[in-house]
Formats: C-alpha cells, sequence, structure tokens
C-alpha cells in the first residue's frame, strides 16, 4: 500500500493511528495546502477512471467530491463536464484553494466519518481521501456515503491493493493510510445496500492507484 498517498509517498512505516489522528491528518494539510496544490501531479492519470464513473451518471447530475482538496484535478474535470458539484474537505486551507479558483463553487469544511448533508448525489467520489481513514472508521464510513447515493448511484474511492496500516508523507510530514481487504470492502458494501462494480489493485495505468467502486442497489 505504498501508493495510498495524494502525493509522493517514502516506503510504507508503521501506522499512526490513535485517538488523535483526524486531527494530525488534518493540521499536516492546512499547513501544506499551498505546497501539496503545487506539487499535485497534473499528469491526469486519473481520467480513466473519472471517465468509467462519469459514464453511469445522468448528463448533469450531482456529484460529491469527498475530500476534495483544492479542486485540482478532480473537481475541476467534473465542473468541466458539467455535473453539479459539492467539494467537501476536512481542512479550510485547502477549500480556500479552491474557493479562489471556483468562488461561486459549492465548497463545504467537513469531516467525511460524520457525514450528514441534506443532499443525496447520483456519485460520490474519494480519490486520496477515503484511505486516511481507520480500518473501522472506513467501515462505519461506507453505510453513510451509501445513504448519500440516491438509487442506481456510484460511488468510487481509492483505497489499498490488500489489508493494511501503512504511512505516506504530504510534503514531508507523515499521514497516515489504512485498507481493508477486496473481500472485507465488497462484505461491507452489500450490508450497506450496494454492491462492489470494481477493483483494480495497483493499476499501472493510474500510477499504482488502487481503485475501488460500487453501486447503491
Amino acid at each position: 500500500m505504498d501508493r495510498m498517498s495524494g502525493s509522493q509517498s517514502d516506503p510504507p512505516g508503521t501506522a499512526l493511528g490513535h485517538p488523535g489522528l483526524p486531527e494530525e491528518t488534518r493540521a499536516v494539510y492546512e499547513r501544506h495546502a499551498e505546497g501539496f496544490d503545487r506539487h499535485r501531479s497534473r499528469a491526469f492519470f486519473e481520467a480513466r477512471w473519472l471517465a468509467r464513473f462519469a459514464r453511469d451518471l445522468p448528463r448533469g447530475g450531482r456529484v460529491l467530491d469527498l475530500g476534495c482538496g483544492s479542486g485540482q484535478p478532480i473537481s475541476a474535470w467534473l465542473i468541466g463536464e458539467g455535473f453539479r458539484l459539492t467539494g467537501v474537505d476536512y481542512a479550510g486551507a485547502m477549500l480556500d484553494i479552491a474557493r479562489r479558483r471556483w468562488p461561486d463553487g459549492d465548497w463545504r469544511q467537513g469531516d467525511m466519518r460524520f457525514l450528514d448533508l441534506p443532499e443525496r448525489f447520483d456519485g460520490i467520489v474519494g480519490w486520496n481521501s477515503f484511505f486516511h481513514l481507520t480500518p473501522d472508521e472506513q467501515r462505519a464510513c461506507l453505510p453513510r456515503l451509501a445513504k448519500h447515493l440516491g438509487p442506481g448511484g456510484v460511488l468510487m474511492v481509492t483505497v489499498g491493493p490488500m489489508a493494511g496500516e501503512v504511512t505516506g508523507t504530504v510534503q514531508g510530514e507523515t499521514v497516515y493510510h489504512a485498507s481493508l481487504s477486496p473481500a472485507d470492502y465488497a462484505a461491507s458494501l452489500e450490508k450497506a445496500g450496494m454492491r462492489m462494480s470494481a477493483f483494480l489493485a495497483d493499476d499501472p495505468d493510474c500510477a499504482g492507484h488502487s481503485i475501488l467502486m460500487g453501486i447503491k442497489l
């Protein structure tokens, strides 16, 4: 799981898991928002998976970018394709950059572990964000995400290729990553009223990311 970070990662290390972990992760992105945005790859290796995500959405549908960061490149692509985008991120400094780029956009600060929005979405994408949750938090979060999807809604998140906890770096600071096993994801999605529709570990055409997709039944 050495490619679960949103920026260049060091080799996997010891997990950081403890009660203060969410705030530590948020604080790293608050401190390094400008640097993270500046160094975030613009190669757009995500394009093929975004196209697959979008093909099952209605034209102009409502999409939630969960862990949207500064909005580049995921939110930018979704906006450009005509989707009605809501971006949610835990780090206010990241959202400040997104708001500068799209002043009329729907940008909200929030913690995905406690997601409770009034809207329902046609699609939810959590690219390089969902994997910052611990395994137990991921299991608890998936039903929340399912509740925010309408029937036939599509979920796409990046995870790890297998169950485990590792560390990566953002601008030289350590951040926590975790993943369930593919079988555990499938079972957790089923309990949440969803079905796993795709899983690919270490996709060589997507900078080694592991991608999980699900559909709301």
